[in-house]
C-alpha cells in the first residue's frame, strides 16, 4: 500500500509520523529516505513521540546508531535509530554488526537505508520525504 501526504510545516510532518508510528510493532524495520534537510529527523521525532522517548532523540549522523527506551500502552519498547549517511560500503556496515540490530523485539528506523537495500529485510516499511517548497514536504509511505 502506498500513501502520499503533503506537509506544510514541521509540526504537520511530525503529525504524519505519529500517525504512521501507531501502526509500528516490535520487529518492524522502517527505511527513512530523502535528501539532506528533507525532514527525516523531524519525521523520526514524530515516531519517537509515539513511543514516549522524544526527550532522548538526537540526530545519529555522527554516532551512526542510537538506542532509545520507550513505551506504548504501558509496554516497554526499544527504538533503534540508524543514520547510514557516512557509511561507505557493505563491508563497513557488516563491521558495525548492522544486521544483528535489525532483527529482534524492537523497532528499527534506518535513515539513508536506500544506500544498502540488500541489508534491509524485504518487508521493511519505506518512507520517502522530499522538499516541495520552503516549509512544505511531500511524504510517501510504502508498507
Amino acid at each position: 500500500m502506498i500513501r502520499e501526504f503533503h506537509s506544510r510545516s514541521v509540526e504537520e510532518t511530525r503529525e504524519y509520523a505519529r500517525q504512521f508510528a501507531t501502526g509500528l510493532r516490535p520487529g518492524d524495520v522502517v527505511c527513512l529516505s530523502g535528501t539532506l534537510g528533507a525532514g527525516k529527523t523531524e519525521f523520526m521525532r514524530g515516531i519517537s513521540q509515539v513511543f514516549n522517548c522524544e526527550e532522548q532523540l538526537s540526530s545519529p549522523t555522527f554516532s551512526i546508531f542510537n538506542v532509545y527506551g520507550g513505551s506504548l500502552r504501558g509496554e516497554p519498547v526499544t527504538l533503534h535509530h540508524f543514520d547510514l549517511y557516512r557509511i561507505e560500503s557493505p563491508e563497513e556496515l557488516d563491521a558495525l554488526g548492522f544486521e544483528e540490530y535489525l532483527y529482534g523485539p524492537f523497532i528499527s528506523v534506518v535513515e539513508w537505508g536506500e544506500k544498502f537495500p540488500e541489508a534491509l529485510p524485504g518487508n521493511a516499511k519505506k518512507v520517502f520525504i522530499e522538499s516541495a517548497g520552503e516549509t512544505e514536504r511531500r511524504i510517501v509511505l510504502s508498507c
